[in-house]
C-alpha cells in the first residue's frame, strides 16, 4: 500500500511507471465531470472507473483484494475512511476470476482517511475495504484506476 497525495508526486519517483500513468492521466483530464462507470484508456491494461456513492459503517462494507490488477484509489471529492490489513492476515474466500475480486472477512489493523487529491495504491496483498464514513455519511466521488499486473 502506498498512501500520498497527487499535489506531492515528487515523492513518489520509486513508483512504476505505470502508476504514474494514473496521476499523468489524473491531471490531464477532469475525472470530476466523468460520468460513473468504466473508461477505457488503453484496453484492459489501463481503466479507471468513477464510482459515486455514500459512505456507510464498516458492518455495510466488504474485503476485498485483487490479483490481475492494481488498485489506484484517487479521492475527486468528498472523504472515505479505506482500512487495510494484508490478506495473509484475512481469511479468504474464492478468488472470482472473471471480475478479479478476492473476497475476504477479518479485522482492520488500520487505516487511511482519503480527502480531494489523496491516493492509495493497493497492491495484490493489500486488503481494503472502501466507503467507510469518516465521522458519518457522505457523498463521494472517486476514480479508481485498474493497473494490469
Amino acid at each position: 500500500m502506498i498512501f500520498g497525495n497527487i499535489n506531492h508526486l515528487e515523492e513518489f519517483s520509486f513508483l512504476e511507471e505505470s502508476i504514474k500513468e494514473c496521476f499523468s492521466y489524473a491531471k490531464e483530464h477532469d475525472l470530476v465531470s466523468y460520468e460513473k462507470g468504466c473508461h477505457e484508456i488503453d484496453e484492459d491494461r489501463f481503466f479507471v472507473n468513477i464510482v459515486e456513492y455514500t459512505t456507510t459503517t464498516p458492518e455495510n462494507r466488504f474485503w476485498e483484494a485483487h490479483k490481475d490488477y492494481l488498485d489506484v484509489h484517487l479521492m475527486l471529492q468528498g472523504q472515505e475512511q479505506i482500512d487495510v490489513n494484508f490478506i495473509n492476515n484475512m481469511q479468504l474466500k474464492e478468488y472470482i476470476k472473471k471480475d478479479d475480486f478476492l473476497p475476504m472477512e477479518g479485522e482492520k489493523a488500520g487505516g487511511v482517511t482519503l480527502r480531494s487529491g489523496d491516493f492509495l495504491v493497493c497492491y495484490p496483498n493489500d486488503a481494503h475495504r472502501t466507503a467507510v464514513a469518516v465521522k458519518q455519511p457522505e457523498n463521494v466521488k472517486k476514480a479508481i484506476f485498474k493497473v494490469k499486473i
